[in-house]
């Protein structure tokens, strides 16, 4: 299972994958595009063109722990999907269900340096 929010270590989601076992960093294939839903949770959507590796973890996941742990805390927004990883191998993760519209609180960090940098630029004031 890829993750790339708060079910990274650290977040307030990792409790869920407690029992997995961490595999290490890793990231997407450059086929993606990254976006902040509320500042609370990113979502990951995919792009035939102008997409970008975005930087997770990985972990393997029983399928048990998985739907009874990690994906009933899952926001509603975002689905159970398999992503590529910039090595070619094929991973689940969860991913935005449409590609979002910009507006207040929904809006893209692509350019960002992952969940982690976004969330540190907000408590620095850094766009």
């Amino acid at each position: 299972m890829f993750v790339n929010g708060q079910a990274m270590s650290g977040g307030e989601l990792n409790d869920a994958l407690a029992s997995a076992q961490f595999l290490g960093p890793v990231r997407t294939a450059p086929e993606y595009r990254f976006f902040s839903f509320y500042n609370t949770f990113p979502g990951l959507a995919s792009v035939s063109r102008g997409g970008w590796s975005v930087p997770g973890e990985i972990y393997e996941i029983s399928y048990t722990e998985l739907r009874e742990k990690l994906l009933p805390r899952e926001p509603a927004e975002l689905e159970l999907s398999v992503i590529r990883l910039e090595d070619g191998r094929g991973a689940l993760s969860m991913v935005c269900r449409e590609i979002p519209s910009d507006h207040d609180d929904v809006y893209e960090i692509t350019a960002a340096g992952g969940w982690r940098d976004h969330l540190a630029s907000l408590a620095t004031g850094r766009p």
